[in-house]
Formats: C-alpha cells, sequence, structure tokens
C-alpha cells in the first residue's frame, strides 16, 4: 500500500474526542480514519477485480433472471 501524509484541520474537541474513541477501542486516530475513508464507494470499483473479468462474457446474453431462478428450483427443489 502506498502511504501517504495528510495535513487537515479540525476542531480540537472534534479531534480529542475521536483520539478518545480509538484508545477505549485499541485502535490509533489513523486506522479509525482509514476505516471510516474506505466504506466511501470506489469511482471504479470493478476495475481490480480480476474474477469479474474472467467472468464476463460466459453467460449467454439471453439468459434473463428467471431462466437463473428456475435453475435454482430444479437444482434445490424449492
Amino acid at each position: 500500500m502506498n502511504e501517504t501524509k495528510l495535513t487537515i484541520r479540525i476542531s480540537r474537541d472534534l479531534i480529542e474526542n475521536a483520539k478518545h474513541f480509538a484508545a477505549e477501542n485499541n485502535t490509533t486516530l489513523t486506522n479509525l480514519i482509514e476505516t471510516y475513508l474506505r466504506r466511501i464507494p470506489a469511482r471504479h470499483p470493478l476495475d481490480n477485480a480480476p474474477i469479474v473479468g474472467r467472468l464476463t462474457g460466459t453467460l449467454s446474453q439471453n439468459v434473463s433472471v428467471e431462466d437463473y431462478k428456475k435453475h435454482l428450483d430444479e437444482k434445490y427443489g424449492r
């Protein structure tokens, strides 16, 4: 992972509260912020998804959701 340093301005009270929360949860302020930021959806979520890339085009374009449901019914006997 390529890490970089970031300088931000946040109120002192907010930082102290976040540090206290991080300490109570056995983590660091950096990990707390990074975990939160990772929850923001990626702009290109499938760019680094090699499995999706390998599967692309393996199903006929004529297959519908109903066909899939029928397959599951036959396979699992719903």
